[in-house]
């Protein structure tokens, strides 16, 4: 089978590589239909930690082709969407919503087995409690929305959860990238009285408009801080949902919430430890988040995507193929041509 195997930083490619096959009882593969590029695979393809040989992508819609013998919910057939972790939803953190750190599991595309989803099938350890059956036909229209259910909405909505937004709070959403992007649908679904979205893509803070952002803030660090307070009566905001990562992002973030506030971070920590130790402590600041577990939200958004109420499917700008995914990195994400790239094997 063809997956995309990343070498070194800059130089992806695609590959033909062993075929997915059954490893243990509790195993199934897929036959992947939809994948896609995120902004977390960036931070390898431009250097960051990475493995010689990984294979790549972590968001995926399939159909699955076989099952192991252990296998009792997950059928031959079904048409599943598969989180960017695998685990078994049986764990104790597993029966606490927490399935990003269950016992038994791991994160897809993040070097050696179970190998990536920007591939045409997949290995799922864990079947019964990884995979979420999709009550549609392989071509639904809702694919897009539906994809997102496997990373970017479930994160946005975990940094909304984590920052406690609340019906008429005050949110500012750092990042204005796909995650940054279904944050704002988040913080909107959550009832958010103004959500400020930081960003300075226009063609972003468009659509951030679209999903409910009432304000702008394309400043960055002191005079974005000051902005953010001038549009809170000076106080700054209750929740703030950071999404980028980088040591600045949660400099912002930090310093723009108000008394009492949360942060909610979910981009991936490029910096050593939470700066601003003594403005989060004199101001009861609470910073929480981490890698989201989407599969617990799934059942929670569900609804919500089939019924039309939220459009996150809208933060793919690009369709490529599995030949086209080389440059789906270096030009469309890496060179921000295009917001999200799907990948359609």
């Amino acid at each position: 089978m063809r997956a995309t195997v990343m070498h070194k930083a800059y130089d992806v490619r695609v590959e033909n590589v062993p075929d997915a096959a059954i490893q243990q009882p509790t195993d199934a593969v897929i036959r992947v239909t939809r994948a896609c590029i995120c902004g977390s695979d960036l931070w390898p393809y431009n250097g960051g930690p990475n493995e010689v040989g990984q294979r790549m992508g972590h968001e995926a819609i399939g159909v699955v082709e076989v099952v192991g013998s252990d296998v009792q919910s997950i059928k031959r057939g079904q048409i599943v969407v598969m989180p960017f972790a695998f685990s078994d939803g049986s764990c104790m953190f597993c029966d606490e919503a927490l399935h990003t750190s269950c016992v038994h599991g791991g994160f897809f595309g993040n070097g050696g087995e179970p190998g990536g989803a920007q591939a045409e099938a997949l290995r799922i350890p864990q079947a019964d409690g990884t995979l979420f059956p999709l009550p549609v036909g392989e071509d639904d229209a809702l694919m897009p929305s539906l994809l997102t259910l496997s990373d970017v909405m479930g994160t946005g909505h975990h940094a909304a959860v984590t920052a406690k937004v609340a019906p008429g709070s005050k949110v500012a959403v750092v990042g204005d990238g796909a995650v940054g992007l279904c944050g704002v649908i988040a913080a909107k679904r959550l009832r958010a009285e103004q959500i400020i979205i930081m960003g300075r893509h226009a063609d972003r803070i468009a659509l951030a408009r679209e999903f409910g952002a009432t304000d702008v803030v394309s400043e960055r660090g002191d005079e974005a801080i000051e902005c953010v307070r001038e549009l809170t009566g000076g106080f700054g905001v209750h929740s703030v949902l950071e999404c980028v990562g980088t040591e600045q992002a949660i400099n912002t973030s930090v310093a723009i919430a108000r008394p009492g506030g949360a942060v909610g971070r979910v981009g991936v920590p490029h910096y050593e430890s939470v700066p601003g130790g003594q403005l989060t402590f004199f101001n009861n600041v609470s910073v929480a988040g981490g890698p989201a577990p989407v599969r617990a939200y799934m059942a929670e958004l569900l609804p919500d995507v089939m019924e039309g109420r939220i459009q996150p499917g809208r933060v793919f700008d690009r369709t490529v193929g599995l030949d086209g995914v080389p440059e789906g990195y270096r030009r469309a994400m890496n060179e921000r041509e295009a917001l999200k790239v799907m990948v359609r094997p």
